[in-house]
C-alpha cells in the first residue's frame, strides 16, 4: 500500500514537470514568436532596401527554432518523444545500464562510511 501510494506520488510530480514544461514552451513561444515576426519583416525589409538576399538567411535558423517550440508547446513533439522512449526502453535496453550496475543499499553504505572517515580524518 505505501510503494503504491509512493509510485502514485512521483507520477503527480512527474505529470506536474511535464505540465510545467509544455506551459514554459508556450510562454516563450510568445515571445519568442514576437521576436521572429519582428526580425523576419526587419530582414526582409533590409534584403529588399540593400538588394542583398543574404539578409534572409538568419531566418532560416530561427525558423526552426520557432517550428521546435510550437510543435512541444501545441503539436505531437511530447507523443513522438513518448512513443521513441518506449521504443528504446523495449529495443536498446542496453544503452540505459548504469556504469558499474545498478547502485546497492551496500555500496551507498560503502561510500557513506568512507565520506564520514574523510570528514573525521580532516
Amino acid at each position: 500500500m505505501e510503494l503504491e501510494r509512493q509510485l502514485m506520488m512521483q507520477n503527480e510530480m512527474r505529470e506536474r514537470q511535464m505540465a510545467m514544461q509544455i506551459a514554459w514552451s508556450r510562454e516563450f513561444l510568445k515571445y519568442f514568436g514576437t521576436f521572429f515576426g519582428i526580425a523576419a519583416v526587419s530582414l526582409t525589409a533590409g534584403a529588399i532596401k540593400k538588394k542583398k538576399p543574404a539578409f534572409l538567411f538568419p531566418i532560416v535558423p530561427l525558423g526552426f527554432v520557432l517550428t521546435y517550440q510550437y510543435d512541444m508547446g501545441y503539436g505531437t513533439l511530447i507523443q513522438r518523444m513518448k512513443g521513441e522512449a518506449e521504443n528504446i526502453l523495449e529495443t536498446e535496453k542496453s544503452k540505459l545500464q548504469l556504469p558499474k550496475g545498478m547502485i546497492t543499499f551496500e555500496n551507498l553504505e560503502k561510500a557513506r562510511r568512507e565520506q564520514s572517515k574523510f570528514f573525521i580524518d580532516k
